[in-house]
């Protein structure tokens, strides 16, 4: 990458060289005219190649940060993340309790770093709250119940999160067998509350923008 920016600045830069030597027709080139075009030949490429080391070390520093950010996600509350493509997806430890759909005041901080990660590095990303409920119950109304978890929380993140509302999205996958992490387990009480979740997935097509990732 280094080097073909510098080959493109080098050859805009002779490109003038020549141009200034036609210019002159068949008339002799002094070397003080020489001297001075080849100056300025080396100051366009020393400049471009310092612009270009510029943004590459930021690059590189941004994307130290979002390592040592996702990092603390995991050693601070056990989030765990898998990279799909253009997608991350965090399986963070917010779960609920049986047949309630508002977020629970010990869940509230990991939702808080993850807001912050997203500001911070995911700007222009989509962010789609998955939600889940246990197998207790019908089919249609877990459905129902994990679009309430899962709106409750986009309505955290888009409030005390700070995220914009139209950067987040909520879908339910209710009791889907495929989803439960514990299979068939199931309330009342704190049994099955494993699957009394959401999952929380960053589309980012793998662009980096602004501050970050």
């Amino acid at each position: 990458m280094k080097k073909r920016q510098v080959r493109v600045i080098t050859t805009a830069a002779i490109g003038a060289l020549g141009l200034a030597m036609v210019s002159a027709g068949c008339s002799t080139v002094s070397p003080d005219q020489l001297d001075a075009e080849l100056a300025q030949v080396r100051q366009e490429m020393q400049a471009g190649d310092s612009q270009l080391s510029g943004r590459i070390d930021g690059l590189e520093g941004r994307v130290s940060t979002l390592e040592r950010d996702l990092q603390s996600l995991r050693n601070d509350f056990n989030v765990q993340m898998e990279r799909l493509g253009g997608m991350l997806k965090f399986n963070v430890p917010v779960h609920f309790d049986f047949d309630v759909a508002d977020v629970r005041e010990l869940d509230k901080p990991v939702l808080d770093r993850f807001a912050e990660v997203v500001k911070q590095y995911y700007a222009d990303a989509l962010v789609t709250v998955e939600g889940f409920a246990d197998p207790a119950g019908s089919e249609a109304y877990n459905q129902r119940l994990g679009k309430r978890r899962a709106d409750a929380v986009k309505q955290y993140l888009t409030t005390a999160g700070g995220l914009a509302p139209d950067m987040v999205k909520s879908v339910s996958y209710g009791e889907a067998a495929d989803r439960q992490v514990v299979p068939g387990a199931r309330g009342p009480g704190v049994t099955g509350i494993e699957n009394r979740r959401v999952a929380l997935v960053i589309d980012y097509s793998g662009a980096v923008r602004g501050g970050g990732m």
